[in-house]
């Protein structure tokens, strides 16, 4: 059961990939949301397995490829938000590749495992972005992604060659036993580094291009130029949280050196802030999300540095639900308004989108951190958690996270009065041929709706 999780997705990239011509695009979308549905299916029974009694499960497939199972938090984001993504065979196959590459990383229990899935989710991101690849900005889009998470590999990869010149093994088991063993320090530009501080400083680069923290947050708003499922999935499930799990998932090592804890508190509450900044003045609909998304994942990231990476990963699951929503119901306005992306040529399309005005609303203060929606229980114990440090990091962390959800709660507002509210900018032609969520893409937003009420209560224990 535990090898289905991961390798459905990769079966039914397969039969789209080399039998899409003879499926059709019916067939070949049916053949991969049925597999990557199963997989979701699998990854909660797997969830009601082993989170209860806290017992990891060890599947070893090859000398070099063995599979973990104690991140099932992060297989039912992956798979739930992928199966929800509604197209032709290519764009089906790529989705799928993309939804096994992530259980590849997650599920690893060793680094090579995690690079392996690691560069494959860039891999597929590429090809997402660059799915419309008759288009002179997607092109570019793609092109600025694939090297600047190059940038963020050259700090993965040498981290994972320190772990294994440090400690003869990429076993993660083997290398948080060892950790504690005293290191020799050396000096360098008037600092002594030790070994194990260098490494974690390394792995955070790695995050830091992966995730889209400040410095290499410019590739996630242009990747918007893919097709919004691809967006939704990108933004919220897969790609930008991949930086995040590997902090989490090697937390035991980031533990011993405190500068490496403070670095990351750093970079996470910068991004938190400065992307919010700029969403302010942003006008184009997708745009304004994906910037959102980039605050968001430097919440996740200095709660890491501040040392709560349950925190962490718990918002990381709520805001996969939220910021899915947000993106498919952008996606609903963008097709009925004709591919129109500009805020400030639609308005007034509350009575004309009922429905997807009640998405997106919900959407947005669970983003913003209304009381008692999902967000609330993740983003308010984050800020929490940053005040009552007493460290000059976590008040740092603290002040630029609550200036960050005042800006939050502007531009997400900001983004429904123009949207919805305000006398309407548009066309005739795209006002008369306008309609609502059709039954198809209705089914997803409402699953994602429930979840991001909901979620954040029922898994807050």
């Amino acid at each position: 059961m535990y090898l289905l999780i991961v390798f459905l997705p990769l079966l039914g990239s397969s039969v789209a990939g080399f039998f899409g011509h003879f499926l059709g695009s019916e067939g070949s979308a049916i053949m991969t949301t049925t597999c990557v549905s199963f997989s979701s299916i699998l990854s909660l029974i797997a969830f009601y397995e082993v989170a209860p009694g806290a017992s990891a499960c060890y599947l070893r497939i090859a000398p070099w490829v063995s599979s973990e199972i104690p991140t099932v938090v992060m297989l039912i984001v992956v798979t739930s938000i992928s199966s929800l993504d509604p197209h032709s065979p290519r764009f089906m196959c790529y989705l799928s590749i993309l939804t096994f590459f992530m259980p590849m990383l997650v599920t690893g229990d060793n680094s090579l495992q995690l690079f392996l899935g690691w560069e494959g989710v860039g891999l597929a991101s590429y090809l997402l972005i660059h799915f419309w690849f008759t288009r002179l900005q997607a092109d570019k889009a793609a092109i600025k992604a694939m090297p600047v998470n190059r940038v963020g590999d050259f700090g993965l990869a040498p981290g994972i060659s320190g772990c294994f010149t440090l400690f003869q093994t990429v076993d993660f088991s083997t290398i948080f036993a060892c950790a504690s063993a005293p290191r020799n320090s050396w000096i360098s530009c008037n600092m002594r580094l030790n070994a194990i501080t260098l490494i974690c400083i390394l792995l955070l680069i790695g995050a830091v291009g992966k995730s889209a923290q400040i410095g290499s947050h410019t590739w996630s708003p242009d990747a918007m130029e893919g097709p919004t499922p691809v967006s939704a999935s990108i933004h919220a499930a897969t790609m930008v949280t991949a930086g995040v799990f590997m902090i989490g998932r090697s937390s035991p090592l980031f533990e011993y050196p405190p500068t490496a804890l403070i670095v990351i508190t750093f970079a996470g509450a910068t991004t938190s802030f400065l992307p919010a900044t700029t969403r302010i003045l942003q006008n184009d609909l997708k745009r304004v999300i994906a910037y959102s998304t980039c605050s968001q994942l430097g919440y996740m990231i200095f709660a890491c540095g501040i040392s709560n990476y349950s925190v962490s990963v718990f918002h990381l699951m709520n805001h996969a639900f939220f910021k899915a929503l947000l993106f498919l119901s952008a996606g609903s306005v963008i097709h009925a308004m004709s591919d129109e992306q500009d805020m400030r040529k639609m308005g007034g399309l509350a009575s004309s989108f009922p429905f997807t005005y009640a998405m997106m609303l919900m959407g947005s203060l669970s983003l913003i951190g209304f009381p008692f929606l999902t967000g609330f229980y993740s983003k308010d114990v984050i800020l929490e958690l940053a005040y009552t440090k007493y460290t000059i990091s976590g008040n740092f962390a603290f002040w630029l996270g609550s200036v960050s959800v005042l800006f939050t709660s502007y531009y997400s507002f900001r983004l429904l009065f123009l949207t919805f509210i305000v006398p309407t900018n548009s066309f005739g032609r795209d006002i008369l041929r306008c309609h609502d969520a059709p039954i198809p893409m209705a089914i997803p937003l409402i699953l994602l709706a429930l979840g991001s009420l909901f979620v954040g209560y029922l898994a807050k224990v």
